[in-house]
């Protein structure tokens, strides 16, 4: 069974400011100090990249695709996300 994280990333950050157990937990934080980013679903103990592969979201298809400086780097839109303003899903 796969088990997922809800982090959310404020506007104009790099990094998370909440890491959430449930999506509800997050979003009740969210709307409470009337925040704007994004709350996104992670995968826990897996990598995105390694995620999306294994779902076949992303397939490596060149060399530069496997090296350490685009693998630190991956996202996928494919993970499921949820956009605020203001505490308010938008």
């Amino acid at each position: 069974m796969e088990k997922y994280v809800y982090a959310f990333i404020g506007e104009e950050s790099n990094i998370p400011s909440g890491i959430f157990s449930t999506y509800e937990k997050g979003e009740k934080w969210i709307k409470e100090n009337l925040l704007n980013g994004s709350l996104n679903k992670l995968p826990l103990d897996m990598s995105i990249y390694d995620w999306a592969i294994q779902k076949e979201y992303f397939e490596p298809k060149k060399e530069y695709q496997k090296e350490p400086r685009f693998i630190q780097r991956f996202t996928s839109a494919s993970i499921d996300h949820w956009h605020f303003e203001d505490g308010k899903p938008s």
